[in-house]
């Protein structure tokens, strides 16, 4: 069981990350609402531009969601000239992924949103503090 003093500063954290990651959401979630696209579609074009060619598989392995969660977005981006498929080289069925030129100027301003606000906040806080974000992060990624 873990102590009231413990669990006051627990649930102060939960609420720290809550509040945080609205904001590390909220301008992108705007310049996304302006093309009636969402935060899924975010994550599709962000895991597309850093991996490059991924296989529809992978990205969905990435993401941890099923076909059906995935598959009308990432429709939604490749009619909207975001996404470009092209079938595998080696097998015509598996189907890969890249940005178009329009979809990487889009990832680039949503990303760039967060980019600029986590330097602001990194050298606000310190090397030791940034550090220890990302490995609190790392942690929680890993279950660890």
């Amino acid at each position: 069981m873990i102590d009231l003093n413990r669990q006051a500063e627990l649930r102060e954290a939960i609420e720290l990350f809550y509040f945080a990651y609205r904001a590390f959401t909220a301008p992108p979630d705007d310049i996304l609402a302006q093309r009636g696209l969402g935060r899924v579609h975010h994550r599709i074009l962000y895991f597309v531009g850093r991996n490059p060619g991924i296989a529809v598989n992978a990205l969905l392995t990435t993401l941890g969601v099923s076909k059906q969660a995935l598959h009308a977005p990432l429709r939604q981006l490749v009619d909207d000239g975001l996404v470009g498929t092209a079938a595998a080289d080696n097998d015509r069925r598996v189907k890969r992924l890249q940005l178009t030129a329009e979809g990487a100027a889009l990832e680039a301003q949503l990303s760039g949103t967060q980019m600029e606000m986590l330097e602001k906040v990194f050298a606000e806080a310190g090397p030791e503090a940034a550090a220890g974000w990302r490995r609190a992060m790392a942690a929680l990624v890993t279950g660890r």
